[in-house]
């Protein structure tokens, strides 16, 4: 059979579900294709769960790949953190594992194995979470959700383009995908009704490609206004408008968007490219998906309020005050630093001249996979990704920070702009949330709390981490190529 869309389960505190991780047939194109999904669907299940409920998964292994299922965001006890060989060891196939899964804070997460990621990921093994908010206006009002996971899948004519079984292709710049899916289609279509204020829960689930989200009106009409709410870890402590949206892999945005005149809107992803080798800029447009506004009838008249709403830009005063908390700890002096770069070994000649020539310009963000052949030719053999601790010299899986329960930490995050090939990475620590208080040293005036930030190429990021959860935790470029080809490291937490 097929694989089915996600059912939506809404679990209260200490319900028990079961997750199995098997083979699905999705059609692309007219052709089918075994890949992977939890529950025979495509993305997974949708868990709806109420702020500070926990409740038990029990996971089964059906795949022929050992894996594990992380859960991306949360604050949760460490040893459902789901990081195989730091937590728990791989689930081989066959094998089941229990989970423990507590949803401390408000906002939308979301699930996927944490073993190659770059495949099994890849292949269709990904969910999401929502923590309703205890309170229900936490958000502001709005009319309709809707849950957008926004991810590419790389094809070579009718077939998917081989993985790489023993170690990591496309090692570079990460496995750019030329099949753009919304829930695992293409051609994403949502209808909505002119004047409504849709609420969208929006997550890049890709394996490299950050997305630039905005929308278009057919016939001329103007594109509908877009209000940011809320990202990783619950609402920022103001609502803004913005034009498009930025996500990096594995990072959530929560935007309310109001069609206001019937028609037709194209979802795009709007970037600009660049020619590494003629130097040259060009403009990239993606269309996603389709979203139909039909005229209101007179008895769907205004009841929810959000339409009005809609027009105020609002303090979120919960999340403001909380943030207030902190405020005294954000011009201390940095107390860690972390250096992103990348070594190479074994290159072909040509390819080492090309990438020389061409590191004489990089955009901080690389859009898109521009380089296709060298790329897929880089394996984690040759290319090693690097996080650093300047203070020590120790790399990846040897540094060895500690902390201790309570302390609040800032920390300096350099992406090294002149290494062979520098790239943004989305960098995600387990376990913790912190804030972003500036890049290149001008402060952020709209604060939210995260668990992905984006480092785009030559930037210097400061954040503050506030260590709350106990255990060895992980944090990596989730780049999934990138995270393959050594880019992580552990921290301990002490009681």
């Amino acid at each position: 059979a097929l694989a089915r869309p996600r059912d939506i389960v809404r679990l209260a505190d200490g319900d028990v579900i079961d997750l199995e991780a098997g083979l699905v047939r999705r059609r692309i194109h007219s052709r089918d294709h075994i890949m992977y999904g939890f529950n025979g669907q495509y993305p997974g299940p949708l868990l709806h769960v109420p702020e500070a409920a926990t409740i038990t998964v029990n996971f089964t292994n059906s795949i022929p790949w050992p894996t594990t299922i992380h859960w991306h965001g949360l604050r949760l006890d460490n040893a459902s953190d789901g990081v195989p060989g730091v937590t728990q060891d791989p689930v081989e196939p066959g094998g089941t594992f229990r989970y423990t899964v507590h949803f401390k804070d408000p906002g939308v997460y979301w699930y996927h194995p944490h073993h190659r990621e770059d495949i099994l990921k890849d292949l269709g093994l990904y969910g999401n979470m929502l923590v309703e908010p205890r309170d229900p206006g936490y958000y502001g009002p709005a009319d309709r959700e809707e849950f957008l996971m926004l991810d590419d899948f790389l094809m070579a004519g009718d077939e998917p383009m081989p993985f790489g079984e023993e170690r990591t292709t496309h090692a570079f710049m990460g496995r750019f995908g030329n099949l753009f899916l919304v829930n695992g289609e293409p051609n994403y279509e949502l209808e909505v009704t002119a004047g409504e204020v849709v609420r969208l829960y929006v997550t890049n689930v890709s394996n490299t490609r950050t997305f630039n989200l905005s929308f278009e009106g057919a016939g001329g009409r103007p594109p509908p206004r877009i209000k940011v709410i809320g990202t990783d870890v619950g609402a920022f402590e103001r609502e803004e408008w913005v034009e498009s949206i930025v996500l990096s892999p594995a990072e959530r945005y929560i935007v309310h968007v109001r069609f206001d005149e019937p028609g037709e809107y194209t979802l795009l992803n709007r970037i600009q490219g660049i020619d590494h080798l003629g130097g040259v800029f060009f403009p990239e447009t993606d269309t996603l998906g389709t979203v139909r506004v039909v005229a209101a009838a007179p008895a769907d008249a205004e009841t929810s309020g959000a339409p009005a709403a809609f027009d105020t830009l609002r303090t979120n005063l919960p999340a403001a005050r909380e943030i207030a908390l902190y405020r005294d700890q954000f011009d201390l002096p940095i107390d860690r630093e972390l250096t992103f770069t990348l070594e190479t070994t074994g290159i072909p000649y040509i390819v080492q001249r090309l990438m020389r020539f061409d590191s004489a310009y990089f955009h901080p963000v690389e859009w898109s996979g521009t380089m296709p052949m060298m790329n897929w030719n880089s394996s984690s053999q040759e290319v090693r990704w690097i996080v650093r601790d300047p203070a020590t010299g120790a790399e990846n899986m040897d540094i060895e920070w500690e902390f201790e329960v309570g302390d609040v930490v800032r920390i300096r995050l350099h992406n090294e702009r002149r290494s062979f090939h520098a790239m943004q990475h989305p960098f995600h620590i387990h376990g913790q949330r912190f804030l972003v208080l500036a890049r290149n040293g001008v402060p952020n005036e709209n604060l939210a709390w995260k668990d992905t930030v984006l480092l785009p190429a030559g930037t210097t990021t400061d954040i503050l981490l506030e260590i709350t959860n106990p255990g060895r935790w992980m944090a990596h470029c989730h780049i999934s190529e990138h995270l393959e080809a050594g880019m992580r490291m552990l921290f301990t937490v002490n009681p």
